[in-house]
């Protein structure tokens, strides 16, 4: 990152060795609970933690490849696009994430809205 200002577009909100793999920490922000996921490859994913079927948890759900299984009713939901597995239909809101420093952070502008 070249400028300040791009710094400051950035939020630092946990350090990934905070994060169990193949688990999740929830953080509460202005838009909702957010679930960040860490896979087996180490890569980090953030979604609302609240399924598109019922509103389960998907941060107490069992995290396999990279898509999380809903606790309440089985929905594999894909963590890459936040979308649910065929035959089940809908998605969950995704959010940006970046590793700098060892910390995930989050765009600041989506943790702002729903948009």
């Amino acid at each position: 990152m070249s400028s300040s200002s791009t710094l400051n577009d950035w939020m630092a909100i946990v350090a990934v060795e905070d994060l169990p793999k193949l688990g999740a920490r929830v953080f509460q922000t202005p838009v909702g609970p957010i679930a960040i996921f860490r896979v087996e490859s180490d890569q980090i994913f953030a979604v609302l933690d609240s399924c598109p079927h019922k509103g389960g948890p998907l941060s107490q759900g069992i995290v396999h490849g990279k898509s999380v299984t809903c606790p309440l009713h089985a929905w594999n939901i894909q963590l890459e696009d936040g979308c649910a597995q065929a035959p089940d239909e809908g998605c969950v809101k995704t959010f940006t994430t970046d590793i700098q420093e060892g910390m995930v952070c989050f765009k600041r502008s989506e943790l702002q809205s729903h948009a």
